[in-house]
């Protein structure tokens, strides 16, 4: 929003504005780069405090505190009059972001039946992916309002935070988070009302006897770094690592940027990023309903090379007919748009929702938490890196940074197709013997009988 701009980032918005100025560096500057990535940096920093408040005060309370951080962020943003304010507010977001990054995926892994657990996993990617939505239209529509529109905008998410805090009220608290936490009659109770049955002894106590071991666990976080747990380790942070840099955030954070660089004007690049984030929702259903019918891994494939093509002929378009001041045609530029649509359709039914389930089901109880803890770090380290970075990548690779993110989408395809195991359907409890044990490479982390090496109880 210009009314946006001039308030908090007034060089940017004279270079806009600017016909000699380079389409690819307008928008190159290190404090507006700041206020979208420093929502991540507060992430990252919480992350290890939010696996800690998941252990002892479980899933529930963890969301109750993310929802206060959430609205304390949302007013401090929409009132605000200057940069350092409107920082802070950032900070307070990414605080919530990291408290309920590490509870929500949790929360939804343990109450779930297997059968059920990718799609349920995916409804949370999906659900982010429609607030996504509804944000770049509300955007649309609050930057017709001068001059303050841009409160509006940043005021409108408190509503979704206030939703968060009463709905933590409501729902109850996984049978797993109270059993570890020597609650075990709550931990029936609540299994019997999730699974709507009183007949279910036989899955409580299967959760007992996990719980139990997990609880002699002496060192989670030491446990995770002995080798019996690298394959998890290493594939769950992996995952979230190649999540960002397949570029996605590029396209979420700076669409409205992108689309003006290849010379649209505000409203129109407004309009795009709807659009986009339109496909991006849609698509999600997709993966709600084909993720336990297909797999992971097919999902994951046939997003890479869907994603690869897309970003591989964006940056051949721009490198092609996109120079320093000139703008795009107008049919190459409804070209890019459509490339971008297809790049996140790809990605939104395979790389968004899976991202984050499968790190969710694949460390076992005893690590889980601290599994978890690792992999919502690196994916929020990984988004301020490309938050920080893009704007001046952009400013100095120009087209070549498509080329960039579309080789890392590369890599990602191979290591998909040797290194991670298929978990469609498996029961969180049977990962090590069903997948780890069988998979060609990561079977020698295991003995010959299944059972994990060194995991340090007392």
């Amino acid at each position: 929003m210009d009314d946006f701009l001039k308030k908090f980032f007034p060089k940017v918005y004279i270079r806009k504005n600017e016909a000699k100025e380079n389409n690819y560096c307008k928008f190159d500057d290190q404090k507006l780069q700041l206020f979208t990535s420093s929502l991540y940096l507060a992430a990252v920093v919480c992350s290890f405090i939010a696996s800690k408040c998941c252990k002892r005060f479980g899933r529930k309370r963890t969301m109750q505190m993310a929802s206060v951080f959430f609205f304390v962020g949302v007013i401090l943003n929409a009132a605000a009059e200057d940069l350092a304010m409107l920082i802070i507010g950032r900070l307070c977001l990414g605080v919530g972001v990291g408290f309920g990054n590490q509870a929500v995926p949790l929360f939804i892994s343990e109450i779930a039946p297997a059968r059920y657990r990718g799609g349920l996993n995916v409804c949370f990617q999906l659900l982010i992916t429609v607030g996504i939505l509804i944000a770049s239209v509300v955007n649309y529509f609050t930057s017709q309002i001068h001059p303050h529109g841009w409160r509006y905008s940043l005021g409108g998410a408190g509503l979704p935070a206030i939703f968060l805090f009463i709905g933590s009220f409501i729902i109850v608290e996984t049978p797993t988070s109270s059993i570890e936490r020597g609650k075990k009659d709550e931990g029936l109770s609540a299994l019997r009302r999730i699974r709507g049955v009183d007949t279910v002894e036989k899955e409580y106590e299967e959760l007992v006897r996990a719980t139990e071991v997990s609880n002699r666990v002496q060192r989670p976080f030491r446990n995770l770094m002995k080798k019996n747990s690298r394959p998890q380790l290493i594939c769950g942070t992996i995952l979230q690592v190649f999540q960002q840099f397949t570029g996605i955030n590029v396209i979420m954070f700076y669409a409205p940027v992108l689309f003006q660089t290849m010379g649209m004007k505000g409203g129109e690049s407004l309009l795009s990023a709807v659009i986009t984030n339109a496909i991006n929702s849609a698509c999600t259903f997709v993966a709600v309903f084909g993720v336990d019918k297909f797999g992971r891994k097919f999902l994951l494939i046939e997003a890479a090379v869907q994603m690869l093509v897309a970003e591989t002929i964006i940056g051949g378009i721009l490198l092609e007919h996109l120079k320093a001041t000139n703008t795009i045609p107008k049919s190459y530029a409804y070209v890019v748009i459509f490339l971008i649509c297809f790049f996140v359709a790809g990605f939104a039914w395979s790389w968004g929702p899976l991202g984050w389930l499968i790190p969710s089901e694949i460390f076992p109880l005893e690590t889980r938490t601290a599994g978890f803890f690792f992999a919502v770090s690196m994916n929020m380290i990984c988004t301020f890196i490309i938050g920080q970075v893009f704007l001046s990548m952009l400013c100095a690779m120009k087209a070549g940074t498509f080329f960039f993110f579309g080789a890392w989408v590369a890599v990602m395809g191979l290591f998909v197709v040797f290194l991670l195991p298929e978990t469609k359907g498996i029961p969180i409890d049977e990962m090590n013997e069903r997948v780890w044990k069988k998979h060609w490479y990561w079977k020698r982390y295991f003995d010959e009988d299944g059972r994990v090496k060194d995991i340090e109880m007392h």
